[in-house]
């Protein structure tokens, strides 16, 4: 994967969709701005006591999706970021050193609602409108 993977997903302001989906199968989208690309490998992010942490807990597959509309209709741009959860932090070192991050970003009102650190294996990234022409020609 090149660099510009990484250039593209951090790239600020926006936002993207975390899809996950329970044991059941019962599936949950939320939008988030604050995950992270470390390297072409590893995604972390902040998650509150939810949903979607709940869902990650039972099962660790899920996908963030970033959406870019481009001049015409036609010309939509974005990424499928498929990831797998490796870990979370619900305290310790890792937690407070995220919620300073955050804070330093998005206030202490944000950082005061992060329940868990959490970091990610990238194992797959497919373009948003996948014709066959590979996820570098989507950003």
């Amino acid at each position: 994967m090149a660099s510009g993977l990484m250039d593209y997903f951090n790239k600020q302001p926006r936002i993207g969709l975390l899809s996950t989906a329970s044991k059941e199968g019962k599936v949950d989208a939320a939008i988030f701005g604050s995950p992270m690309m470390l390297d072409e490998k590893t995604v972390v992010m902040g998650l509150g006591k939810n949903r979607t942490f709940e869902y990650l807990q039972e099962n660790p597959n899920a996908v963030y999706t970033i959406v870019e509309q481009g001049e015409t209709i036609m010309d939509w741009k974005g990424l499928r970021v498929y990831l797998k959860m490796k870990e979370y932090a619900t305290s310790g070192e890792t937690l407070d050193n995220y919620r300073k991050q955050i804070a330093q970003v998005a206030g202490e009102d944000a950082a005061a609602m992060i329940h868990a650190s959490v970091t990610f294996e990238v194992s797959e990234i497919r373009p948003l409108i996948d014709m066959g022409q590979g996820w570098e020609k989507s950003i």
